[in-house]
């Protein structure tokens, strides 16, 4: 009897909530794809760093979260539920149901849901795993064969999260109906459906002071320095946004007392009074889904930032198919050649050495002009601070302790090896070459240095400025090489030896490893790896190294320090640890909206039955088919854009600080505000999905059964 009634509400249910049953689906399909990284991700074993996979750590980082709004989502449809058909539960015990059997019942309906939501969401995420792993193999430079399978870790595992966020939330559930009688149930579903309208001129206040603390803030974002300050930040942030709908409320419903004139013109004193229902009985929800809308915003800009870094700057930012770093001036290369030989066909080599002239004007003009640099590194009245310029210079292993040179010809025939026009100059002249996302700051560069020609009498004049790709993240200088002609290269001393290489062919996966494990004049052999990892780990979190010898540059957010850079081999490695930035980010982004807009339209749907006798009351009135309609989508577009334009403006500021701080430190050819809007197109695309499946609903919920409304 149970099982055939549970069965039956089962299918009533599943119509009625439709949109969650498929947001459960498209849930349990992305926790299966994404977990199958965890179980048949074929890439780990060839791209773990120090033994650990970046991507199954930065997955399951992500599976937390996620499981945490599933379970939130779950508990509030379940309870949601609950309250919609309380009077039915409250029929079943005024019938003579125990209280435990309704209980079973209920818990009975929801487990049929979920248990077909999840076979669902494995069908589904067979396709989806197919698509996420061809994304993950091209990335990475690899062809990938359809392998469609049905992993049973992966399964029991989606299962395992899948079934603790509904078990925690049916238990929960059962506990609640051990508190409820015949009267509470009877009454439950008219406890949200009146406004309590108290002390609302006093809780209008709430409204301006919300808006200043967003405003406040914006102004404190950028000046952030320690984790407590940004717990406390997010604090108040996340206060204040619950704070501006209960303000938003009061302010509504006071503006309709006072009979302000816009509530005459129109429909716009019933959609005033709507909206400020709405917004009274669900602000704590508002205000969660304005959070996640924020945190969807935020991660998918940041996914946006790291995918257009692999796509346009990391595949230009290693010219050289393969350079190797000696700090041996007198280094020959001959173990190299022959790791090379015996894995590669190589079709020529090319030696040289970097040059310098034991001063560091250059580097002091980098760290005085840069806006990377120059705050820390001048003093009050703009000069430069030496005690601090050496310690970095000496310490810190961003930029040589002197300056770095090379001569015209080495530079033209490296050139000519990468495809670019050879540069003429004469013998009174010099060029810089810098990285591309440098080129701006420099402009000046050309007026304060001293440079003498090979007698040290007479000084060069900058010829040009040159932004090509030129492997400078420690081989070819750092940042930053001064070309001088041949002859002023006799007053100089060799600083460190390189080796380029051309080959064609397949390069073979694990190459740059066998060339590191070399000793080679590096100190950074196989076995030292991790130290040189360490080192540039403390660099990275402010502390000082010792005794510097490849030096990274000033990039920032994605630093690359190889010693001998394999590109076949290193532009995949990147782009694996990219993704695993990358895919995790768009995971949670897609779950967070998926199911902000699923708890947005099953509150719409739910209600529209209610709306049926206000609308008729407007047909009857007078008020046209066409008419309605227009209110029906005025209704829902104010629901739905409030929380979205709210998280629009609140993460607006983060994330276009950081999109151009990401621009400047690491040279993407992308406007700082493009990354915002694209990541606003994407989930308003699934947005605007949710909201047209939503009025379908609600319109034709409206209009059924004889709806008197003339056209």
């Amino acid at each position: 009897m149970l099982n055939k009634l549970a069965f039956r509400n089962m299918k009533r249910s599943a119509k009625d909530y439709l949109i969650y049953i498929l947001t459960m689906t498209v849930v349990t399909a992305l926790m299966y794809s994404f977990n199958s990284l965890f179980f048949q991700n074929e890439l780990a074993a060839s791209f773990m760093t120090n033994g650990v996979d970046v991507m199954t750590v930065m997955i399951g980082l992500a599976t937390v979260f996620i499981l945490l709004i599933t379970a939130w989502l779950i508990h509030y449809m379940i309870r949601f539920m609950l309250e919609k058909r309380s009077s039915e539960f409250g029929l079943y015990l005024l019938l003579g149901m125990k209280k435990k059997a309704v209980a079973r019942l209920y818990i009975r309906e929801n487990l049929l849901l979920g248990t077909a939501s999840f076979f669902l969401g494995i069908l589904l995420g067979v396709l989806l795993q197919q698509i996420l792993f061809s994304i993950l193999f091209s990335m990475v430079r690899m062809e990938y064969h359809l392998q469609i399978s049905l992993n049973p870790w992966t399964i029991l595992t989606t299962f395992l999260l899948y079934a603790a966020c509904y078990l925690l939330s049916l238990g929960r559930c059962r506990r609640k109906f051990k508190r409820m009688n015949i009267y509470s149930l009877m009454n439950a579903k008219r406890q949200n459906e009146e406004i309590r309208e108290k002390h609302e001129g006093g809780k209008r206040i709430l409204l301006p002071l919300s808006i200043a603390g967003i405003l406040m803030f914006w102004a404190v974002f950028e000046k952030l320095s320690n984790t407590l300050e940004i717990m406390l930040f997010l604090i108040g942030l996340v206060v204040s946004i619950y704070l501006f709908y209960a303000g938003l409320s009061a302010w509504i419903i006071c503006y309709v007392r006072k009979k302000g004139r816009g509530i005459y013109r129109g429909q716009n004193l019933f959609l005033l009074r709507q909206f400020a229902s709405k917004v009274r009985t669900m602000q704590f929800t508002m205000g969660t889904l304005t959070s996640l809308f924020t945190l969807a915003l935020l991660g998918a800009s940041i996914a946006l930032m790291f995918n257009d870094y692999e796509n346009t700057v990391l595949e230009d930012k290693y010219p050289f198919d393969v350079q190797i770093y000696s700090a041996d001036t007198e280094e020959d290369f001959a173990e190299e050649r022959a790791v090379l030989e015996a894995d590669t066909t190589v079709t020529g080599y090319y030696s040289y050495h970097i040059y310098t002239d034991e001063a560091d004007q250059v580097n002091t003009w980098m760290l005085t002009h840069l806006d990377a640099w120059r705050e820390r590194y001048c003093n009050a009245d703009g000069s430069p601070n030496r005690t601090d310029i050496e310690k970095m210079l000496r310490t810190e292993g961003v930029y040589y302790p002197y300056d770095t040179y090379m001569g015209l010809t080495d530079y033209n025939h490296l050139r000519q090896m990468i495809g670019l026009e050879e540069i003429q100059m004469s013998a009174e002249e010099y060029l810089v070459q810098i990285k591309p996302r440098l080129y701006s700051e420099i402009q000046e560069i050309g007026g304060d240095l001293q440079i003498a020609d090979g007698t040290g009498e007479r000084m060069l004049k900058l010829r040009e400025i040159v932004d090509d790709f030129f492997s400078q993240d420690g081989h070819n200088g750092a940042d930053y090489l001064i070309i001088v002609p041949d002859a002023v290269l006799e007053r100089m001393h060799p600083y460190y030896s390189e080796l380029v290489v051309q080959t064609k062919g397949e390069i073979p996966m694990g190459l740059e490893d066998r060339l590191d494990a070399l000793a080679g004049g590096s100190r950074y052999d196989l076995e030292n790896m991790d130290e040189f990892y360490d080192e540039l780990d403390e660099f990275m979190e402010g502390d000082y190294i010792t005794d510097p010898d490849l030096c990274a540059g000033s990039d920032m957010i994605v630093v690359n320090a190889s010693v001998n850079p394999v590109r076949e081999n290193l532009i995949p490695e990147v782009k694996y640890l990219l993704s695993s930035v990358i895919l995790p980010l768009f995971y949670m982004g897609l779950v967070f909206v998926c199911v902000a807009v699923t708890v947005l339209s099953v509150q719409q749907l739910s209600d529209s039955a209610k709306y049926k006798f206000r609308y008729d009351v407007l047909a009857k009135l007078g008020c046209g088919r066409s008419r309605i309609r227009l209110l029906i989508l005025q209704q829902l577009a104010a629901y739905y854009l409030c929380p979205a334009i709210l998280a629009i403006i609140i993460s607006g500021r983060m994330i276009l600080f950081v999109s151009r701080a990401f621009v400047t430190m690491t040279g993407v050819p992308a406007a700082a505000g493009s990354f915002f809007l694209r990541s606003i197109l994407l989930f308003f695309g699934i947005y605007l999905v949710y909201f047209v499946v939503t009025y379908a609903g609600f319109k034709r919920n409206v209009e059924e059964k004889g709806q008197r409304m003339t056209g």
